[in-house]
């Protein structure tokens, strides 16, 4: 016997998922342009169907019962997925010649992505591209789910299995510092200087290969790290240093957005860690995909070449006549 749910009750999910996000069925019914009664009753139809139930009523309101609430992230993922491919079906239809997804840590789409997008587009203007922030983490199990086509993330070496990697960007690793520090003053820091501070880093949870780096490091050069804030980007990392909370290892680019009460200090140790790799499926093929790859390997091998002069374009995709 099939278990899966018919597609017919696709609708009710939707009328689930307001019901669920509004906790009221008279706001519900308004919000999906319907009357009361029917929406109550469709939604006992998928409570039958389902053989569940999945709101408590009362006068005081509408509450999810424990197996409402257990089903309502993967309703939402859903009604995401959905909301995506109406969007793609759209673009395609206003006659669009293909659609890429691209997720890209904060880092990265300040500096990696732009120029690449920007040669896409030239080589095909009618290209539509979707881009969203994501945590490295997340880009291989989106990669490999297919939501994403190419993740710019920062993860060092080879992931294993169907997804491919190309470091792309590499930076020194440095030091920032609140500028009234005393080690501020030093024009180069050594990493064992940092044995007694309280060290800002970047999440394992967000990037487990770059904070296992990152810790590795550190005690290769016999500093124990004291770990006592973990956040989400580099930008975050400055910003606590900015607030007092302690000091950060990051690339030595960071010094551009520094603000004004923090410094960034190179390393005595001449440490290059990845700050972006490109991400992608090869199990999934996507001519846009291959097309980037193609692109991106060419611009590094072609080593002094492929470093923009300043005010100088982007060269084009091969694609680009």
């Amino acid at each position: 016997m099939n278990n899966t749910i018919d597609f017919r009750l696709i609708r009710q999910l939707w009328m689930f998922l307001a019901v669920a996000e509004e906790q009221h069925f008279g706001r519900a019914a308004q919000r999906l342009n319907m009357s009361q009664p029917p929406l109550t009753e469709q939604i006992k139809v998928l409570e039958q169907s389902l053989k569940m139930q999945l709101f408590y009523r009362s006068r005081q309101g509408t509450q999810l019962s424990p197996a409402g609430a257990a089903i309502l992230p993967a309703v939402r993922q859903f009604a995401g997925q959905v909301e995506r491919l109406e969007r793609v079906v759209r673009e395609v239809a206003a006659g669009q010649s293909g659609v890429l997804h691209v997720g890209a840590i904060t880092s990265a789409m300040l500096e990696t992505v732009p120029p690449v997008l920007d040669a896409l587009k030239r080589a095909h203007p009618q290209l539509t591209v979707f881009v969203q922030e994501i945590d490295s983490v997340d880009a291989i199990h989106m990669l490999e789910a297919g939501e994403l086509d190419l993740a710019f993330v920062r993860i060092d070496g080879q992931v294993g299995g169907a997804i491919a990697t190309m470091p792309l960007a590499e930076d020194r690793l440095a030091v920032a510092l609140p500028r009234d520090h005393a080690l501020a003053a030093l024009p180069r820091v050594r990493l064992q200087s940092l044995a007694n501070e309280q060290l800002v880093m970047s999440s394992r949870q967000v990037s487990p290969v770059y904070f296992d780096l990152l810790t590795s490091v550190c005690r290769s050069h016999g500093l124990t790290p004291r770990v006592t804030h973990e956040v989400r980007t580099v930008t975050s990392q400055i910003a606590y240093v900015g607030c007092g909370q302690g000091v950060a290892l990051v690339p030595s680019s960071m010094r551009k957005l520094a603000p004004a009460n923090v410094v960034v200090r190179p390393l005595k140790e001449k440490i290059t860690v990845v700050t972006a790799a490109l991400l992608w499926n090869t199990q999934r093929h996507h001519p846009m995909v291959d097309e980037v790859v193609a692109w991106l390997k060419k611009r590094k091998s072609g080593g002094k070449q492929a470093t923009q002069a300043a005010g100088a374009q982007t060269p084009p995709l091969s694609a680009d006549k």
